[in-house]
């Protein structure tokens, strides 16, 4: 019996690599070297064997691309590394720009580049684990995705195993997830021959594919696809030279890597790329929006780093928009949660860009003025890849008798507060502040955002009935919300309700730039919300502080200077601030920077890495905390890494920290040094 299996054992290992070195020609190669009938019985004599024997199932095996029940929700993946995006330039110019500014950070007169296709699909990144696929992620908001393992599995042109005899501990690959252009055709003839809707583009066929909570239905979707980067990696044989050979070493691997990917040098090979591309755009395979460049030395790219959430040594070049057009049957006004008045556009349904548009910008009073836009006027409508689209102009031989010149309402068509445009701003804006329905809405869903307070489960819908309802007018009456009111609104059952409660609890522990952000001041994003917070060091002096002192801020401008200076000089935005901090919403707080000596902070030019589970705090409040001090998180250990701060259940950081020597902290030392 014992032989039996083992000779079974041995058979269904050569079928697999079989299976897989198949697929590889088949979906990666586009060579197939057998007929599908013979692939087909090799694959069948596989089930066959895993059905007799159970035991001998493996989780790399190609009959485990299917077969998972459906899920009922998606959890969620922390990156540990950021899945960063790129800047965009739309003109030739901006490309130069682009280009002058890596070689003055490089201090060089000629730049080696790789250039490739800008893939329109979606983002993910496959983690493999001594060689074998262990899970994969959607982008999601770049630091937390959704884990579409399942469904990743499904695709033939991603391995289930390297095929490596050594592979490396931890391998991350990055890349994107689309339809081929002849996949999708097929897809819509299904979808037509059943009488249901088809999809607008290859890119909404691949995202409505790849998230089916049912990896069945993901299966005969026929997805690929293209790596085009490393996230962490454990692998001595990763090149450290160029990003163009690290593809190389993707490919060796059996990952797809596109073909049209080269290494071009300076400005005119960037701008030759471009046009060569743009020129085979429509023969290629696959849909792109345009073209990306990247740094070719790697060392180059470290040196350069990256400015808030994109890297400084790459950027995407879009192809033109495009246009068609449409009338425009109406004009609505929208509130912002910054109170601003916005003129959109209802139009004629139009197909453009790939997708079906019934909205697009008008962006403000001015623009409709200048382009002479009328009601009932045939427009011209653009749209670039995920940009919103905007109406460009009119097309004044066809405008009808009875257009109708829009006027902007001099009152918020939402609460009907006054609308004042200052002489310095394009824009109207309603001066009901968190009076206002649509602001206070707006103003709470960014509170209890994930980058801001993190109060998870507060969304649209229950927002929406919180305000709608009266039970919840400014921020600070989230902390006066108890089980009681939260269970007897629309489905909410005690469950939720508590579950909701505990949220708002938990999020009274939080960081001063997590708080700042949080606040919605205007022109104040994330980046900025951390660099207010680590030279400052505490609310009170930010409260107090004036245009002119907060402008000695690195990066902090007049705009966005006065921009904090007015909010807290609003008496009604103070008092919100003071009972939040009555509700028990904490930081901790320090000296901050010196804004005249330039003193650093605490932990500035300190290096730390983060492994394993700590008892009390998340990697994500860990690495707040650290930043909030001067210090600087990174993904991996090296040599110039100061700190390994080390939890339960230690990855491979851990043994490399120790080989080098590293300082190590548990959670109880991290604290003590952020003391």
């Amino acid at each position: 019996m014992h032989d039996n299996i083992e000779k079974m054992n041995q058979r269904a290992q050569m079928l697999r690599a079989e299976i897989e070195r198949h697929n590889y020609r088949y979906y990666v190669l586009d060579a197939p070297s057998i007929p599908d009938a013979d692939y087909d019985q090799m694959l069948r004599e596989l089930q066959q064997i895993e059905q007799s024997y159970p035991q001998l199932i493996t989780a790399d095996s190609p009959t485990q691309r299917v077969g998972a029940a459906p899920l009922k929700a998606f959890a969620q993946i922390t990156h540990s590394i950021p899945m960063l995006s790129l800047s965009n330039a739309f003109e030739d110019p901006e490309v130069e720009a682009f280009d002058r500014r890596v070689r003055e950070g490089l201090a060089a007169d000629c730049v080696e580049y790789t250039a490739e296709p800008k893939f329109d699909g979606l983002a993910v990144s496959l983690r493999y684990e001594n060689g074998v696929f262990k899970t994969g992620a959607t982008r999601g908001d770049g630091y937390t995705g959704e884990d579409i393992t399942l469904n990743l599995k499904t695709i033939r042109s991603i391995p289930l195993k390297l095929p490596v005899n050594h592979p490396p501990a931890l391998l991350e690959v990055r890349g994107e997830v689309l339809m081929l252009k002849k996949d999708f055709l097929r897809l819509n003839q299904q979808q037509s021959a059943k009488g249901e809707k088809e999809f607008a583009n290859p890119r909404n066929a691949a995202a409505g594919s790849l998230r089916q909570l049912d990896p069945g239905i993901t299966a005969t979707r026929h997805l690929t696809f293209f790596a085009y980067g490393v996230g962490q990696c454990d692998d001595a044989q990763l090149p450290q030279d160029t990003h163009h050979n690290m593809l190389r070493y993707l490919s060796s691997l059996h990952f797809p890597v596109s073909k049209e990917c080269r290494a071009v040098t300076g400005l005119p090979g960037l701008l030759e790329y471009y046009r060569t591309i743009g020129a085979k755009r429509d023969d290629l395979p696959y849909a792109i929006d345009g073209v990306v460049y990247k740094v070719n030395s790697l060392l180059f790219q470290e040196k350069l780093g990256f400015v808030s959430r994109a890297p400084r040594f790459a950027i995407a070049h879009k192809f033109p928009a495009q246009e068609a057009m449409t009338q425009l049957l109406d004009i609505d006004v929208q509130v912002g949660r910054t109170g601003a008045l916005t003129p959109v556009a209802r139009l004629q349904p139009v197909f453009v860009g790939g997708v079906t548009v019934t909205n697009a910008t008008l962006h403000n009073a001015d623009e409709i003025e200048r382009k002479d836009v009328r009601i009932g006027d045939t427009v011209i409508v653009r749209r670039a890849g995920d940009v919103i689209p905007e109406v460009v102009a009119v097309v004044a031989e066809k405008r009808p008798p009875g257009a109708l010149v829009f006027t902007l309402p001099a009152h918020c068509p939402v609460c009907g507060a006054k609308a004042v445009r200052l002489p310095s701003e394009a824009v109207a804006r309603c001066t009901g502040g968190l009076f206002c329905p649509a602001q206070r809405k707006q103003a709470l869903l960014h509170f209890a955002s994930r980058r801001a307070m993190d109060i998870e489960g507060l969304g649209d819908r229950l927002v929406d009935q919180l305000v709608d309802q009266a039970i919840v007018r400014t921020p600070a009456d989230l902390y006066r919300l108890g089980i009681a009111a939260l269970a007897n609104l629309e489905r909410m059952a005690d469950k939720s309700a508590n579950n909701i409660v505990n949220a708002i609890e938990k999020s009274k522990r939080t960081t001063l730039a997590r708080f700042i952000y949080a606040l919605g001041i205007r022109n104040v994003g994330e980046a900025t919300a951390k660099d207010l917070a680590a030279h400052l060091g505490s609310l009170d002096r930010l409260m107090a502080a004036d245009s002119e002192r907060l402008q000695q801020i690195p990066d902090v401008g007049p705009v966005v200077a006065q921009s904090v200076a007015d909010f807290f000089t609003e008496a009604h935005n103070r008092e919100v601030i003071e009972q939040l901090r009555a509700s028990g919403v904490q930081w901790d707080e320090h000296e901050g920077k010196s804004l005249l000596t330039g003193t650093a902070a605490p932990l500035s030019g300190k290096t730390f890495v983060l492994t394993g589970t700590l008892p009390t705090m998340s990697r994500e409040e860990a690495k707040e905390k650290i930043e909030a001090l001067g210090g600087k998180v990174s993904g991996s250990v090296s040599k110039k890494t100061d700190y390994v701060v080390v939890g339960a259940d230690p990855g491979s950081k851990y043994d490399k920290a120790v080989s080098l020597g590293i300082t190590l902290l548990d959670e109880a030392g991290l604290q003590a040094l952020l003391q």
